[in-house]
């Protein structure tokens, strides 16, 4: 495993100590880990998003008007019964 080491203003250092304190955490490294796990899927989580944004931008302008988008998606989701 590489290591690292980080300089923080006291303020954070206590943070820090006090989340591991609560027993949560094994130690600050521990700590500072799970951080940038969290921070690296949430990275990853907005990418997927942009994406998706841009997938939809990319397809045009839908021609119906809004209320048959909604009906069409609702009976796609919502299927009639065959004894309706």
């Amino acid at each position: 495993m590489a290591q690292m080491n980080l300089s923080l203003p006291d303020g954070l250092k206590a943070w820090v100590e006090s989340r591991v304190s609560e027993g949560r955490y094994a130690s600050a490294s521990d700590y500072v880990r799970d951080l940038m796990r969290r921070d690296q899927e949430r990275a990853e989580e907005i990418a997927w998003l942009q994406a998706e944004i841009d997938k939809g931008r990319a397809s045009g302008i839908d021609p119906r008007e809004p209320e048959q988008i909604f009906a069409d998606a609702k009976a796609a989701y919502h299927p009639k019964k065959k004894d309706d």
